[in-house]
């Protein structure tokens, strides 16, 4: 128990801006494995979105309150997320030496630069933008949706990093994504989705009005495609990078979050 306590603290002071502190010396190991742990990150992120969203409503307008709950998932990941958008599509959108290891090298430094380029402040502006236009579109559905919505989010995007550490390998010997990517495992995934699978029960169990087939059909499909979404940024990935990176996870986190509520925003257009 205590051990898995030890590593639900890793995942949190990783993944938050929260001053959590660990006890003595943190294996390599237990880093990697608190990877299993990430889906209750994003049970606090959403919890907190939800909250944040009821007492906002009562002083605000909902798009006012929008605005600030997107604010609020940036400063609790820390910005960490967005910065590893920006350095990636910075990255990817660096100009070609023709040759493929000299341009994943060229990518790799363009990465580890602390400046933004202007492809990394386009890249944050749009899915910032896509974030507040999705949750816009959502309030003006039934209050099961919008708040399904939000406290799901921030789990499903914890879980796709687990996902994507499990099927990638690290493109550099250094640096914190290396120790994720290689100590994820069956394990960690095998956790992280029984996690997210026993929240989508209890959610169908507070929320009777999602009672319904037509919701479990869509969770299979909603996951069948933020699975293959992974794999695809992985492999994507791998031809750009030669493989993951701490950058390429936190831009995975952020477009799978978009992804998340623009396939919920198409879903509950057609479902209504």
């Amino acid at each position: 128990m205590n051990n898995n306590y030890q590593r639900i603290l890793i995942a949190f002071q990783f993944l938050t801006i929260i001053p959590l502190k660990v006890q003595g010396e943190i294996s390599e190991r237990e880093i990697g494995e608190s990877s299993a742990f990430f889906t209750l990150v994003g049970v606090f992120q959403g919890v907190l979105l939800i909250t944040a969203n009821i007492i906002l409503l009562k002083v605000l307008s909902s798009d006012l309150t929008n605005v600030f709950l997107v604010l609020i998932l940036v400063l609790t990941n820390g910005g960490f997320h967005l910065d590893g958008l920006a350095d990636t599509f910075d990255a990817i959108a660096a100009k070609s030496e023709g040759n493929v290891d000299l341009d994943r090298q060229k990518r790799l430094s363009i990465m580890k630069d602390s400046t933004i380029g202007p492809m990394g402040v386009i890249a944050i502006f749009f899915i910032l933008l896509l974030k507040f236009l999705a949750l816009n579109s959502l309030s003006h559905f039934s209050f099961p949706t919008f708040y399904f919505s939000l406290f799901l989010m921030p789990i499903f995007s914890k879980w796709t990093m687990v996902i994507s550490q499990f099927h990638g390998k690290p493109a550099r010997e250094d640096g914190l994504g290396r120790i994720f990517i290689n100590r994820t495992h069956f394990k960690e995934i095998a956790i992280s989705t029984l996690t997210l699978i026993l929240l989508f029960i209890t959610l169908q169990v507070f929320f009777n009005h999602y009672r319904s087939n037509t919701l479990y059909a869509f969770i299979l499909i909603l996951l069948t495609i933020m699975y293959f979404f992974c794999r695809a940024w992985v492999s994507f990935s791998n031809r750009k990078f030669g493989g993951l990176t701490g950058d390429t996870l936190g831009a995975i986190s952020e477009t799978t979050e978009t992804t998340f509520l623009l396939l919920m925003v198409v879903w509950s257009r057609l479902s209504t």
